[in-house]
């Protein structure tokens, strides 16, 4: 007979377990997947095009230590080699697929450097000096409207028409300010006497139009939609010759007058805009709509 003291065993409950079920961004958080592991180890840069973007930044600099010991035209040359170099980079990147965020960054700093930084310093010791204050601050103009005009050219490049250009780019305006310099050393070295143009004032000039140029809505034809892959008449080629054929009788006077006729063109596409009733900006959409419709 079982003792009336001896106690029951306690039964016990089983509850069933409760699995959460975890979103697909909270397991990515906590553990994220092979090929992203993989890209974590194995992170870097490529090494091609970024070759050709420190090459350009390189040209930038070595034109700022030029210009510090007077010679000039070597610096104005130096400008032109890094324009050479930065429309190189980034076709190379896309031939070879090897586009990344840090190449697009890297190439930007280059670019304030070659054509921010470096013709202004360089004008402004070639004849800028003598202005005082107006020279320095025009050389200090065209520096700050280069970095306003990257940076506008990183946010936008998603919403501006790829066919146009908002605003002159940094290595047009660049290559008006080092292909100035260049044509006067050039003919100077040549004994063509220049004591009736006024070498300051023409810079300054030119200065403050290619700084405020860079930073307007004035449409510049951008070249991008010219198919290199696609099937031309026999006839471009023979064009092509005579280009290299023009260029190569004087390098520094074709060179500043055709960068001279690309700076005024964006004002002539401007008033046939006007003309023609387009709009000013060529910014394909707007993006305060944008955010309206995807509100609640």
């Amino acid at each position: 007979m079982p003792s009336p003291n001896r106690r029951k065993p306690k039964t016990r409950i089983a509850f069933p377990r409760l699995r959460i079920q975890k979103t697909p961004k909270q397991a990515q958080l906590d553990e994220p997947p092979l090929a992203q592991r993989q890209s974590l180890r194995r992170r870097g840069v490529y090494l091609l095009p970024n070759a050709f973007t420190t090459a350009a930044l390189f040209c930038g600099f070595y034109a700022i230590v030029m210009a510090m010991n007077g010679r000039y035209e070597q610096s104005a040359v130096a400008i032109f080699a890094a324009m050479i170099l930065d429309g190189i980079d980034g076709r190379v990147a896309r031939l070879t697929n090897t586009q990344s965020e840090f190449g697009a960054q890297y190439d930007s700093l280059s670019d304030m450097v070659s054509f921010g930084a470096a013709p202004s310093l360089v004008i402004y010791e070639w004849s800028l000096r003598g202005l005082d204050k107006m020279g320095w601050l025009a050389a200090f103009v065209y520096c700050a409207g280069a970095a306003l005009r990257l940076a506008r050219f990183n946010t936008n490049i998603a919403v501006v028409d790829k066919r146009f250009f908002q605003g002159l780019p940094s290595p047009a305006a660049a290559a008006l300010v080092a292909g100035l310099i260049w044509t006067v050393e050039d003919l100077r070295a040549r004994g063509i006497d220049l004591g009736w143009v006024s070498l300051s004032w023409t810079s300054w000039v030119i200065t403050i139009f290619a700084g405020l140029t860079m930073v307007s809505n004035v449409p510049f034809y951008s070249f991008k939609d010219v198919n290199f892959r696609k099937v031309v008449p026999f006839i471009s080629i023979f064009v092509i010759v005579l280009i290299f054929v023009l260029v190569s009788l004087d390098p520094p006077v074709i060179l500043f007058g055709l960068f001279v006729l690309y700076g005024l063109s964006g004002y002539g596409a401007l008033v046939w805009r006007l003309h023609k009733g387009k709009p000013v900006s060529i910014v394909q959409m707007d993006i305060d709509s944008l955010e309206d419709k995807n509100l609640p």
